[in-house]
């Protein structure tokens, strides 16, 4: 008799695209903590910490967001100067088949970021530095505005499955029926 099948391990589909997911925003992170203590200039402080977040920023909104859990997000300004949001979603099928292991790890570092961001603005409140509190917000925007965008996209995205199911069940339907009611 066979051993039972061990629980399957699922390892990452695409390691190269989590590790600079994480890099960039770890290394935003690190960068500011470890510079408060080891650099006095605040321009470069302001500028790298910055620097890295917007690389962060970009790398999540159009690398690791399309690989990872199959979204993409921008936002247009139309004729009328109002904001447009537009999302891109990979099919249902793809979407199925798009690893656990990377999507948990997109949506938990991206939650996980912008909760270290603002744990780091209110050090800053509680010490009254003003200066470094303007690093973290330029920084926590940048975070939330991703979590905004991709939160939208996957709400658009989940609506998209549900009227393409439900437009396939009612043709489906109607072509039964059809084919029900030309027998006779």
């Amino acid at each position: 008799m066979d051993p039972p099948n061990p629980a399957v391990i699922e390892n990452y589909a695409n390691p190269r695209t989590c590790f600079f997911h994480v890099l960039f925003k770890g290394a935003a992170l690190a960068f500011y903590i470890l510079s408060a203590l080891f650099i006095d200039n605040f321009v470069i402080i302001f500028v790298v910490t910055v620097l890295l977040a917007a690389l962060d920023f970009w790398v999540v909104k159009n690398v690791s967001g399309r690989i990872l859990v199959g979204l993409r997000w921008w936002n247009e300004i139309d004729d009328l100067g109002e904001s447009v949001w537009k999302f891109e979603c990979l099919d249902q099928e793809s979407l199925a088949r798009m690893n656990k292991k990377d999507s948990w790890l997109f949506w938990w570092t991206l939650y996980l970021a912008a909760v270290a961001w603002i744990m780091l603005a209110i050090f800053s409140l509680i010490r009254l530095q003003a200066d470094y509190l303007l690093v973290v917000g330029v920084c926590l925007t940048l975070s939330i505005a991703n979590i905004v965008g991709f939160t939208k996209c996957k709400k658009d995205a989940k609506k998209q499955i549900q009227q393409y199911a439900s437009q396939t069940i009612a043709s489906r339907f109607s072509s039964t029926l059809q084919s029900a009611f030309s027998v006779v």
